[in-house]
C-alpha cells in the first residue's frame, strides 16, 4: 500500500513509520541496559540454587520453588531476547548465549523455540501458519473447535490450570525436536539439555527426600509454566485472525495488543506488553518498545490503523472470553444433545 497523507514521501507505510523510528534512534543496541538485565536474571538463578542447597531437606525449599519459578521464567525471556538478536548483533553470539539460557538453564531447546517463535513473528494469530495457535489442547477458532470434546467446551475455565503444563510441554516439544534433528546445532542442544535434565533430577534426588523432591518438581514447574502463559497470553490472544490480504504493518499491528502499566509491568513480562512494537521491530532492544509506543500509536492513528490497548486484568479476560466463545458452538451442541 502507498501513503501521500501528510507530507510524507510515496512508499509503504511500513517504510514511513521505519524511516522515523530510525530516525529517533530506537533500533540502536542497549549493551548496558542488557548487561545489568543479564547480570540481575543470573544472579537470581544462581542465588534460587544456592538457596535450595543451603535450605536443604526441608520443605521450605517449597519457597524456593515459588523463586526459582520465576527466574525460570525471566531466563525464558531473556533467552527471547537473544533470539531476536536484540542482545547482540550478530547470530553466533546470540546463538551461544541462546543455548546457554534456554537448554542449559532451564531446558528448553533454543533452536526448537527459536523456529517455533519465528514462524508466529511472521504470521501471528494465522489459523494455519502460527504454530501459538494450532489445534492442540487450546483452540482459538470455531473452526478449529468442531468435533472437539470436553476439554474445548470448558477452555475458559481449564486455560490457567493447563499452564502449569506448559513448563513440562516445552521440555518434551524440546527433546522431540532434538531427537528428530530439526534443530540446526543438534549435538550442542542434546548435550546442553542433558546436562541440565541430569543436573536437575541430581540435584532434587540427592538433596531432597523423595516426597520433597516430587512436591518440588510439580510446584516449580507448574509455576514456572503459569508465569511463561500469563506473559504471553495477553499479547495476541481473542485478537483478529488474518485473512492474508493484510501489509506487513497491518498484519502486525491489528493481530497484536498492548498491555499498561509501568516499569514494574515491564520488568514482569520482559517488555512484551509493548507487543505491537515488538511486532513491529522484533530486533528492538526492550527498553526501547516503551519510547517507541507514541510514535507507532500516533502513526497508526495517523493512518487510520486501530491500535489495541488495554489493562493487564482486562486483557485476560479478553482472552478467557474469546477461549469461551470459541467454545459455545460445542456446548449448544453437547446440551441439545442431552435434551433431545
Amino acid at each position: 500500500m502507498t501513503t501521500t497523507t501528510g507530507t510524507r514521501t510515496t512508499g509503504s507505510d511500513f517504510a514511513e513509520l521505519n524511516r522515523r523510528i530510525s530516525a529517533a534512534g530506537l533500533l540502536r543496541r542497549r549493551p548496558g541496559y542488557y548487561a545489568v538485565r543479564l547480570s540481575l536474571v543470573s544472579t537470581a538463578l544462581i542465588g534460587g540454587w544456592a538457596a535450595f542447597f543451603l535450605v536443604g531437606a526441608s520443605w521450605w525449599t517449597l519457597a524456593v520453588a515459588v523463586f526459582l519459578a520465576v527466574a525460570f521464567a525471566q531466563v525464558a525471556l531473556v533467552a527471547h531476547d537473544l533470539a531476536h538478536r536484540q542482545v547482540f548483533r550478530t547470530n553466533r553470539p546470540s546463538s551461544r548465549a541462546g543455548m546457554i539460557a534456554g537448554n542449559l538453564a532451564i531446558g528448553m531447546s533454543y533452536g526448537y523455540w527459536m523456529d517455533k517463535h519465528t514462524k508466529h513473528h511472521a504470521n501471528p494469530n494465522h489459523d494455519d501458519l502460527d504454530p501459538d495457535v494450532g489445534p492442540d489442547n487450546l483452540v482459538w477458532s470455531r473452526e478449529q473447535a468442531r468435533g472437539r470434546g470436553f476439554l474445548v467446551r470448558h477452555q475458559a475455565w481449564l486455560f490457567f490450570p493447563l499452564l502449569t503444563l506448559l513448563g513440562v510441554s516445552l521440555k518434551r516439544d524440546s527433546v522431540r525436536a532434538v531427537r528428530r534433528g530439526t534443530v540446526k546445532q543438534r549435538g550442542r542442544e542434546a548435550t546442553l539439555l542433558g546436562i541440565h535434565f541430569c543436573g536437575y533430577a541430581a540435584a532434587l534426588l540427592l538433596v531432597l527426600t523423595p516426597l520433597q523432591a516430587l512436591a518440588f518438581l510439580v510446584v516449580h514447574q507448574a509455576l514456572f509454566g503459569v508465569y511463561l502463559g500469563m506473559t504471553f497470553a495477553p499479547n495476541h490472544k481473542g485478537m483478529p485472525h488474518p485473512d492474508g490480504t493484510e501489509d506487513f504493518l497491518r498484519k502486525q499491528v491489528l493481530t497484536s495488543r498492548n498491555v499498561r502499566g509501568g516499569r514494574f509491568v515491564d520488568a514482569a513480562l520482559g517488555g512484551l506488553n509493548h507487543q505491537i512494537e515488538h511486532h513491529l521491530f522484533p530486533a528492538m532492544p526492550a527498553p526501547n518498545l516503551r519510547l517507541a509506543q507514541p510514535i507507532v500509536r500516533d502513526y497508526c492513528a495517523e493512518i487510520g490503523v486501530p491500535y489495541e490497548t488495554t489493562g493487564l486484568i482486562e486483557s485476560y479476560r479478553q482472552a478467557l472470553r474469546h477461549l469461551h466463545d470459541v467454545g459455545a458452538d460445542l456446548r449448544r451442541h453437547r446440551s441439545a444433545t442431552r435434551n433431545g
